[in-house]
C-alpha cells in the first residue's frame, strides 16, 4: 500500500531543473536508498518531497499518512556540538511541530521521546550533554530526534557522513531494526554504495542519473548493475 506518491515530479531552482519527471510510489515498511553521482538531485528531491521547495510541475501526494508526522534528518543538522543541551532535550525539540500554543512540554511527550531513546538503546545518555558525545552518538541522538516526529516515516539525508567505519555499521544496523521491527517506511540519501549487496540495506534503489532515473527493488538493480552476490 503507498502512503506517497511522486508523480511526473519536476524540481529546480528559479527554471534551473534539477529533477525532470519522476514518478514513484513509496509503500509501507519501504526501505529505499536514494544513489546517484553529487550533483543530479537527491537533496533537491528529499526538499521537493517534504514540501520544504515547490515544484515547478506535478506534484506529491501523502496517503494514509500526514505530512506533519514525517522525521526529517538533514545533511547538516541545526545542532552545535557545543551547545549546552542535555540529550533529552535534544530529543524532545524533535516534538515541537506537534506541541501547537502549548509553551512546554508535557508528560507524555517526555515518555515518547524516553521510549524512542530506549527503542535505540542510548537511554543511558539522556542526561549527557549533547557536545560531550561522539560522533556515533550523536547521529543516534539526532536519529532519535527525528523518530519522536513520527511513527511512519523516516527521510535521512546522508545521515553516515562523518562517522567512522564501525559507527556507520552500527547505525545501519539500527535503521534495520527500525524499519524491519517496528515497520518504520525509510527514504535514505547515501553514497555509501559499494559493488556489495552488503551496501545495500534497503529493498528498493532509486538512483538519480543525469538523464533519467532507476527505480526497482534492490535485486532487480543488482542484477542490472552487476553487482557481487
Amino acid at each position: 500500500m503507498a502512503i506517497l506518491k511522486v508523480n511526473n515530479l519536476v524540481l529546480g531552482y528559479e527554471n534551473d531543473i534539477v529533477i525532470n519527471n519522476i514518478s514513484f510510489d513509496v509503500n509501507k515498511k519501504d526501505f529505499i536508498l536514494v544513489i546517484g553521482s553529487n550533483g543530479v538531485g537527491k537533496s533537491t528531491l528529499i526538499k521537493g518531497i517534504l514540501g520544504i521547495i515547490k515544484p515547478i510541475s506535478g506534484n506529491v501526494i501523502y496517503d494514509e499518512i500526514e505530512k506533519n508526522n514525517v522525521g526529517y534528518m538533514p545533511q547538516e543538522a541545526k545542532v552545535d556540538s557545543n551547545f549546552p543541551a542535555s540529550v533529552m532535550e535534544i530529543v524532545l525539540s524533535g516534538l515541537i511541530n506537534k506541541m501547537g500554543i502549548r509553551p512546554f512540554y508535557n508528560k507524555k511527550d517526555k515518555e515518547r521521546a524516553l521510549n524512542t531513546l530506549k527503542i535505540l538503546h542510548i537511554e543511558e545518555l539522556k542526561n549527557r550533554s549533547f557536545s560531550e558525545l561522539s560522533g556515533g552518538q550523536r547521529q543516534k541522538v539526532l536519529l532519535a530526534r527525528s523518530l519522536c516526529a513520527t511513527t511512519d516515516l523516516l527521510v535521512l539525508d546522508e545521515p553516515s557522513n562523518n562517522l567512522d567505519q564501525e559507527s556507520k555499521i552500527d547505525f545501519y544496523t539500527t535503521l534495520k531494526h527500525l524499519n524491519e521491527g517496528h515497520g518504520i517506511t525509510i527514504i535514505m540519501i547515501t553514497h555509501d554504495v559499494d559493488r556489495d549487496r552488503d551496501s545495500l540495506i534497503g529493498n528498493k534503489v532509486l538512483e538519480l542519473r543525469k538523464n533519467g532515473y532507476f527505480y526497482g527493488k534492490t535485486e532487480e538493480y543488482m542484477e542490472e548493475y552487476g553487482y557481487d552476490s
